[in-house]
């Protein structure tokens, strides 16, 4: 168990002591429930508040009414408050009001004046409200504000993935009696939910060892936290792969680096609730340009940009710092399959056989791949990426399509990709072979030679002497001819052998 507060207690506390409103965000299963419940509890052991914790997710569908949803959050808050405290601190019983059409706010005065001491509410899924539904909730907070702490709630925590800035678009953002303040403004100050860090890993790991004696070792850990990123989920989901389903709760038995890479692979393949979720991301509009932006490797440059960004960072999908990337290695993997799978379930299996590009001693044949797919790139690229809903990335994705067929039969590829950096970079692992493949889109006359030094330099820091440039033109058949962009040539840069596919 990682201390669910994070070094955040004292500062939430100091804005309760001060009868603020505030707003805690977080991504899907980063421990924000887990967080909400060790406060509730912590809050009334201390003796000083009560307080509760209510989800209003029940009420997060687009037919419902404002009214049908003030009573379904009475009731939700009147039987979860059992979890939290005594009878004798109940909030009143529903059923005691002759009219079943109160409204929350009026609901939260009257427990309020019935307590000896005032109320913390932490209020869940906040952002799972639509429309006028999420307006009338705000607006019934904001209204109680001026009464507390004797006749509403002290402090309220509004709890949800998003920042309340992305509420106004949730409640319908065309709608102009909104106005730009209130209801949404209603918070002093925001609280996001951080990944684990390495230090929080490794305590939760040690716990694991304190009580089976299995040991994750320095270089394993690492490795688990590089794939996962030190996402809450993640970082379980991986351990628990390995502990329970791979080594069957066998403790005995040392935890290697194959069994992380094993366990990642497992997750990838699964791709249980957590992480199937992100299908529904991709095709968000402000999602989109920022995950063409990390494949292309160009920098994200178009109306909104900051606010897709911070998007994209409050849902988890990207990192929190620069430059812009995948959150881990797990999302970016199942992002790019999600993004190739329509391309590589259409390429043809006769030239999708693993064995064809198999020398007689079980190396990869990179030339005659890479040969293969140039030829299948001129006949089906143009008329395939045309179709295509990501186009500006079409071209990365539909080599990676083709990659991903071949050495799915017996090696695997990993992917680093990032903004303003250019271009993707691929390494195949193929049984003892590393094989470096960098993707580079022709922009200008730097592109080329820009890439090529690019190369170089991952090679170097990769520890290789050769690898492959696959240098894609942008222009259509009818700008330039296929038969003046494809060549294939030899550059050797600082003992380096770049070998370049242009197409």
């Amino acid at each position: 168990m990682v201390d669910p507060f994070r070094n955040m207690y004292d500062d939430i506390h100091v804005l309760i002591d001060d009868m603020q409103y505030f707003l805690i965000h977080a991504p899907r299963q980063t421990g924000k429930t887990t967080f909400l419940h060790a406060l509730a509890h912590r809050l009334n052991k201390e003796g000083n508040y009560v307080s509760v914790v209510c989800s209003l997710e029940s009420a997060g569908y687009n037919s419902i009414t404002v009214e049908t949803a003030n009573e379904v959050f009475i009731q939700s808050l009147y039987l979860t408050a059992e979890v939290f405290l005594p009878p004798d601190l109940m909030p009143p019983n529903p059923n005691s009001y002759s009219s079943s059409n109160i409204l929350l706010r009026n609901y939260l005065t009257d427990w309020s004046r019935f307590l000896d001491k005032p109320l913390v509410l932490l209020l869940d899924e906040v952002d799972a409200l639509y429309d006028d539904v999420l307006i009338s909730t705000l607006r019934q907070l904001r209204d109680g504000f001026q009464t507390r702490p004797k006749h509403f709630p002290q402090s309220i925590a509004l709890v949800g993935l998003r920042d309340i800035r992305d509420f106004r678009m949730r409640a319908r953002a065309d709608n102009p009696s909104i106005g730009s303040g209130s209801p949404f403004n209603i918070k002093a100050k925001s609280f996001f939910l951080p990944a684990f860090s390495k230090e929080e890993v490794r305590g939760l790991l040690d716990q694991h060892t304190q009580d089976t004696g299995q040991v994750f070792s320095e270089e394993v850990l690492e490795k688990l936290y590089a794939y996962s990123g030190g996402q809450p989920w993640l970082t379980n989901a991986l351990a628990n792969e390995v502990v329970r389903e791979l080594l069957k709760n066998d403790y005995t038995q040392e935890i290697t680096l194959d069994l992380i890479e094993l366990a990642k692979e497992r997750l990838i393949e699964q791709r249980q609730t957590h992480l199937d979720s992100l299908a529904d991301k991709i095709d968000d509009p402000r999602v989109r340009p920022i995950i063409m932006s990390i494949i292309t490797g160009d920098s994200p440059a178009f109306d909104g940009a900051d606010d897709a960004i911070r998007y994209c960072r409050d849902l988890g999908i990207i990192s929190t710092g620069n430059p812009i990337q995948f959150a881990n290695p797990i999302y970016r993997e199942i992002i790019t399959r999600i993004l190739t799978i329509g391309f590589s379930v259409s390429i043809n299996q006769d030239i999708a056989q693993t064995s064809w590009y198999i020398n007689k001693d079980g190396t990869l044949n990179m030339d005659k791949l890479l040969d293969a797919f140039t030829d299948f790139y001129r006949w089906n690229s143009e008329s395939w990426i045309d179709r295509y809903k990501y186009k500006e990335a079409g071209h990365q994705l539909f080599l990676m399509a083709f990659l991903q067929r071949i050495i799915n039969g017996g090696g695997r590829i990993e992917r680093e990709m990032a903004t303003g950096n250019g271009r993707t970079d691929l390494v195949i692992f193929w049984k003892s072979q590393v094989i470096t493949i960098e993707i580079k889109m022709h922009h200008d006359a730097r592109s080329e030679p820009h890439g090529i030094q690019q190369l170089a330099r991952y090679l170097d820091r990769l520890g290789q002497k050769t690898g492959y440039m696959v240098f894609l033109e942008k222009k259509s058949a009818a700008e330039l001819s296929w038969e003046d962009r494809i060549r294939r040539e030899v550059h050797v840069v600082d003992n380096k052998e770049i070998i370049l596919y242009a197409m």
